[in-house]
């Protein structure tokens, strides 16, 4: 096997050697059975698949000789995406999980994961989010094992995959996820596919937010797959910043003008977005978030 390489900046490791490797496709799996919960795995790129349990997705790189992870989403989601992960490739080992960030319904699962994989692999995550998962002392989402603070880079037998902290946006302790080679990046919570930003945009962080968006389209990459919803390509990135852009304008003018939180949820319309998902249900919401946090100022 061709010489393994750890890099990155600041980086503190803990852990066994990482490797990764060429990998193959294979067909997607969806489940059927109406009592089970739904999932799904989905093919993006040659050994690059995303795998939707309900509506959250993770994402993993498969090759014969190593399988990196990215969000395990919960224990039973782990333990069948073990099992996708052997049917698309039966004899190779999981090298590393990654959590984007630290939040549960995303990063709950390696100890799981590990079980059903039969391997002790090392947990990687940005260096913010490691006091915070180990406050919450939950057997279930084990503390890293690697943190890094800006890059870092797992790369062995022609396959490369990059972790890179863009700066702080849904959470302190974001990763985004590029596979160089394949052109594929991932992305969770901050961004998605046409769709309004969750809620009242919990654990947003203002304004770090509107400079980490265009931080993405830096990045070498053709395909996104999001953290909920469908993959997108550059353009559903650019889309989101022109909609959180607007958004802003909007509430900002809101202000101007004198009205209340609640006047502005209620009057604030963004017609253009009219067709994204959960338009009329987060909405308003996203106003609420915004004009907290401008009204702060």
């Amino acid at each position: 096997m061709r010489a393994i390489f750890l890099m990155g900046h600041r980086t503190r490791c803990a852990a066994a050697p990482i490797a990764l490797a060429l990998a193959y496709s294979m067909p997607a799996s969806p489940s059927t059975a109406q009592d089970e919960p739904s999932y799904e795995t989905t093919t993006i790129a040659d050994g690059v698949y995303a795998f939707r349990w309900n509506f959250h997705n993770g994402f993993f790189v498969v090759a014969p000789e190593g399988v990196v992870v990215v969000d395990p989403i919960s224990e039973d989601a782990a333990r069948q995406m073990a099992l996708e992960i052997r049917r698309v490739a039966p004899d190779a080992r999981l090298r590393a999980i990654v959590y984007s960030h630290d939040h549960a319904d995303h990063a709950t699962g390696a100890a799981a994961l590990r079980a059903a994989l039969g391997t002790d692999a090392p947990v990687i995550a940005h260096e913010a989010a490691a006091p915070k998962i180990r406050e919450r002392a939950d057997a279930a989402l084990p503390e890293p094992d690697v943190t890094y603070r800006d890059r870092l880079t797992l790369r062995s037998a022609g396959r490369t995959v990059e972790l890179h902290f863009l700066g702080r946006s849904h959470s302190d302790n974001m990763t985004v996820v590029l596979v160089p080679e394949a052109r594929v990046a991932f992305a969770v919570d901050f961004l998605s596919n046409d769709r309004v930003g969750f809620q009242e945009l919990p654990d947003y962080h203002f304004p770090d937010f509107f400079e980490t968006l265009p931080r993405v389209l830096e990045l070498e990459f053709d395909t996104i797959v999001y953290g909920h919803g469908p993959p997108g390509d550059r353009a559903s990135v650019e889309r989101q910043i022109a909609y959180y852009t607007d958004l802003r304008e909007a509430v900002e003018a809101a202000l101007a003008e004198g009205l209340t939180e609640d006047e502005a949820a209620e009057r604030i319309r963004l017609p253009e977005y009219a067709d994204w998902s959960q338009y009329e249900a987060w909405l308003p919401g996203n106003v609420r978030g915004l004009y907290r946090w401008l009204a702060s100022r």
